[in-house]
């Protein structure tokens, strides 16, 4: 039961990851695009129907790891609480910005569409570090309580994550576009797509040479997310060299939820590591009275949640015309 329960929280979270994503990526090409106003509000427009329930995967994620694994969210929030408010600032500056913005036709735009860059950009750096910290561990004590050490959170590997994270969201926000944005613009999107592949792949391949020697106990589910992830950027680049666009956005975000399924599995059953402690998925859980009470709503709300995404989808599958309702 416990272990159907950890799954669930990683298809929440890794459904967020590939769908949040471009929007992340969206907001920080945003400069690259003409600065034109009719411009930006088509590139802003094309993530428009999909922003909002993107983020619901997040809030739901959430809420299932307070119900689920109380524990584990205590110990990872109180020692990452640093990387968590710079994540929560950059989430809310830019769900913020993005929201505002447009709301009145003659208001200045300039201060909201910085709040849009710079909320995306501190969201992929936090996320980037926030996880790898996960995959690196922890700086807890051996009775898993916070170290006090703020600096350990910014080692050069979880710092590599961070940089990662905002070529990987960059990637896939320009994937996105190629596939969503008017045709005057999806252009310059694949070639932005074909820019960030570089970095992306360099990540990759330092990040897992780099894992190979300073991670222990790792698994062989580990082993395979780290394959499923070059194999999703081996898609993501035959699909932007065969102009299948809808292969590579697919490619990108299979590649962008890799990361949180790599720290779910990558020393399973141990969830949370530092040196000297680690947390078990057992240790981790709630009650398994507490189990029985989510099964009554997790079940319908995750079936609701994936409907209305395919739904959300197959309406707005084709790319931003004239006459298209540009929603920010």
């Amino acid at each position: 039961m416990v272990t159907f329960w950890w799954c669930v929280l990683g298809l929440l979270t890794c459904g967020y990851f590939a769908l949040a994503g471009y929007d992340y990526g969206v907001g920080m090409l945003l400069p690259s695009f003409e600065t034109g106003e009719r411009r930006r509000r088509q590139t802003l427009g094309a993530l428009g129907p999909f922003f909002l329930a993107n983020e619901v995967w997040l809030v739901a994620a959430v809420g299932l790891l307070f119900g689920a694994f109380p524990h584990l969210e205590g110990k990872v929030f109180a020692g990452a609480y640093v990387l968590v408010v710079t994540l929560l600032l950059g989430l809310v500056t830019f769900t913020a910005s993005m929201q505002l913005r447009s709301r009145r036709p003659d208001a200045r735009r300039g201060a909201w569409t910085a709040g849009i860059v710079g909320g995306a950009l501190v969201t992929a750096l936090s996320w980037g570090m926030f996880l790898g910290n996960l995959v690196l561990g922890l700086p807890l004590d051996a009775d898993g309580s916070p170290s006090g050490s703020v600096v350990a959170l910014f080692s050069p590997y979880a710092v590599l994550w961070g940089l990662g994270f905002v070529a990987l969201f960059c990637l896939q926000g320009a994937a996105f576009l190629a596939v969503r944005a008017p045709a005057e613009l999806s252009g310059r999107a694949v070639r932005l797509a074909r820019a960030f592949s570089a970095p992306v792949l360099a990540f990759l391949v330092v990040a897992t040479a780099w894992g190979a020697f300073v991670l222990d106990g790792v698994t062989g589910f580990g082993v395979a997310v780290a394959v499923l992830a070059f194999v999703a950027f081996l898609v993501a680049r035959v699909g932007l060299a065969t102009r299948r666009h809808r292969l590579a956005l697919v490619g990108t975000m299979v590649l962008s939820a890799c990361p949180a399924l790599l720290v779910g599995v990558l020393r399973f059953p141990a969830v949370l590591v530092s040196p000297g402690y680690a947390l078990t998925v057992d240790e981790a859980a709630t009650a398994p009275g507490t189990f029985a009470v989510l099964g009554w709503f997790a079940a319908p709300a995750v079936l609701l949640l994936v409907v209305v995404q395919w739904l959300t989808w197959r309406a707005h599958r084709r790319p931003v015309d004239q006459h298209s309702l540009l929603h920010f």
